[in-house]
């Protein structure tokens, strides 16, 4: 599938990916601004659609006639949660796309009430959106997609906006709901630690699939990464500090806890 926003365009925005991605997966995107992350994903949703080749969800390829019934199977969370309010409070944002789809006044209730329960802001009923945290906004964004009862959640920078504690939130919330529903998450991020809970990354660079595996896989690229603008996790930039110093590590890709297995182990032999 590719993708060119101008028909005059020299470049193409997506150059021939090719991907499948499995229900229950959570995928992680990366690459640098401009690599092509946003637009694929806007792709899958019928936000965008394809110059050339075809994307197809949940069995139906994306035309005119199928975007809508597509639509309805992506939920998107944003960078801005401020860009997606348009209720007074917690509950009437939730309830908006309910009543958009014509979902009956005691079905939208209790939807709307299990969807805030998840996302655990049932204390903030009557709040007014713009009131909130950047973390509790967060939670109620996705609260309005849960409720629509998507197949699928697509995260567009959905974190790049908090703190770590409200970004530790947010994704501990998804997790949560992905697991109960057996929801596809797609997660287009530059925070490499929320890429590395992913069970696949795929890694994009001027419109390109260049890199996709498990993180173990990804990571192992290491300085490749680095010279791609890319980030690591400290676990790996803490590996090739030891390198450079002529001490021997594991090979595999080591998470916090692994990497301080290790150490401890490393340090009760001397």
């Amino acid at each position: 599938m590719s993708y060119k926003y101008h028909p005059d365009a020299e470049k193409l925005a997506i150059d021939k990916v090719n991907l499948e991605i499995e229900a229950g997966e959570w995928v992680a995107i990366i690459g640098h601004n401009g690599s092509g992350k946003s637009t694929l994903a806007k792709t899958i949703n019928g936000l965008l659609a394809p110059t050339n080749g075809t994307v197809t969800v949940g069995g139906h390829i994306l035309t005119e006639e199928s975007v809508w019934d597509i639509r309805r199977m992506v939920g998107m969370v944003f960078q801005n949660p401020d860009n997606q309010f348009v209720g007074s409070t917690v509950q009437d944002d939730v309830a908006f796309g309910l009543e958009n789809i014509g979902i009956p006044r005691d079905e939208m209730i209790e939807r709307v009430t299990n969807a805030i329960e998840k996302v655990k802001m049932s204390e903030f009923l009557e709040k007014e959106p713009a009131r909130l945290s950047g973390g509790q906004k967060q939670r109620v964004a996705i609260a309005g997609v849960v409720a629509l009862k998507p197949n699928i959640i697509i995260l567009d920078e959905a974190t790049s906006m908090l703190d770590p504690q409200g970004r530790a939130e947010v994704l501990a919330t998804v997790h949560e709901i992905k697991e109960e529903a057996n929801l596809m998450v797609i997660s287009i991020t530059h925070d490499i630690n929320e890429a590395a809970s992913a069970s696949r990354i795929l890694v994009m660079e001027q419109g390109k699939l260049i890199r996709e595996g498990t993180p173990e896989e990804i990571f192992s690229y290491g300085d490749e990464l680095i010279e791609m603008g890319l980030d690591l996790p400290f676990p790996e930039k803490l590996k090739s500090a030891l390198k450079a110093r002529n001490i021997d590590v594991p090979k595999e890709y080591l998470t916090e806890e692994g990497m301080v297995d290790w150490l401890w182990t490393l340090l009760s032999k001397k």
